[in-house]
């Protein structure tokens, strides 16, 4: 006699089946978007090193900042974003990004401090601050 918590043999095989042809293409998709993702950061050091006068250590720190910020604050942004609606919360980010762009556009060329400020704003903006 079978327990309630258990498959048939048939149904669990079906079910398998079912996750490796829907599921999995889906998750190896985004398993190599995220490592294009990652791998772009390499790509524009390239450029953003020489152009803004920051040394290798100085950009792995802010990446790393940025990263951190928005893998802190992704979770939290989900949940407003399904608590408020994703049309105002959207726009709420896209006018967050505008004005800490316009505020601190100008000043991030100085230094490397001014730089460190402005990735964790933005990495802040993207999912904690609210404008309600």
């Amino acid at each position: 006699m079978e327990s309630r918590d258990t498959l048939p043999d048939k149904s669990a095989a079906d079910l398998a089946r079912k996750v490796r042809r829907h599921l999995l293409p889906l998750l190896f998709l985004l398993y190599v978007v995220a490592y294009l993702d990652r791998i772009n950061g390499g790509f524009a050091a390239l450029n953003v090193n020489r152009e803004l006068g920051l040394s290798s250590e100085q950009y792995g720190l802010l990446f790393g900042i940025f990263f951190c910020g928005y893998f802190l604050f992704e979770i939290p942004s989900n949940l407003i974003l399904h608590r408020v609606g994703a049309r105002s919360w959207i726009a709420r980010i896209l006018l967050t990004w505008g004005l800490v762009a316009v505020c601190i556009g100008p000043r991030v060329m100085e230094n490397a401090g001014v730089m460190y400020g402005a990735v964790t704003t933005m990495a802040a903006s993207a999912g904690q601050l609210r404008s309600r």
